[in-house]
C-alpha cells in the first residue's frame, strides 16, 4: 500500500486479488450475491471456473471468473441489487459490481448512492479493508 493518503477525487475499485488473498470462501460470498437463475445455473460449478470477458472501454479480453461475469453483466443489473436497506460499504462494493468494477472516486460513489463523498472516503480509506474495497494509487510523477 502506497503512503499517499486517498482523497476524494482519488479512484477506488474491489481488488479481486485481496479477497483471494484474505477470505478463504470469497467464491462463497460472491455467489450470495447471485439471483435465483445464476445461484441455479452456478450450483455445480468449479469455484475458479474462468471465462473470456471483453473490456467495454478498452476492448481488452480478460479471464475472468465465471461467478464474477454474471454478477457483473446480469444479476448486478437487476433494480434491487442496490436498495435504501442496503449499507454503505454494501451499497460501495454492489455499485462496483453493478459498473464492471470500473474505478470510481468517493465524489462519483456519492453521487450514485447519494452518501456524502467524505463519509465514504472515511469508510473505504482507511487501514482496515472491507470487501476488497482499495484505492488505486497511482506512481508519483516523474518530473
Amino acid at each position: 500500500m502506497s503512503l499517499l493518503k486517498p482523497t476524494t477525487q482519488t479512484p477506488f475499485h474491489i481488488d479481486f486479488g485481496w479477497w483471494k488473498q484474505n477470505e478463504r470462501d470469497w467464491q462463497v460470498f460472491l455467489r450470495s450475491f447471485l439471483c435465483p437463475e445464476h445461484q441455479q445455473a452456478f450450483a455445480n460449478a468449479e469455484d475458479d471456473e474462468m471465462i473470456d470477458w471483453i473490456d467495454p472501454q478498452t476492448a481488452e479480453v480478460k479471464r475472468v471468473d465465471g461467478v464474477q461475469h454474471a454478477l457483473i453483466s446480469h444479476c448486478a443489473q437487476l433494480p434491487d441489487f442496490i436498495n435504501q436497506r442496503t449499507t454503505i460499504v454494501e451499497g460501495i462494493f454492489r455499485l462496483f459490481l453493478a459498473n464492471g468494477n470500473i474505478p470510481m472516486s468517493a465524489e462519483e460513489l456519492s453521487k450514485k448512492l447519494g452518501k456524502p463523498a467524505d463519509t465514504i472516503l472515511r469508510t473505504i480509506a482507511g487501514a482496515r479493508v472491507y470487501r476488497g474495497l482499495r484505492p488505486i494509487l497511482s506512481p508519483p510523477a516523474e518530473g
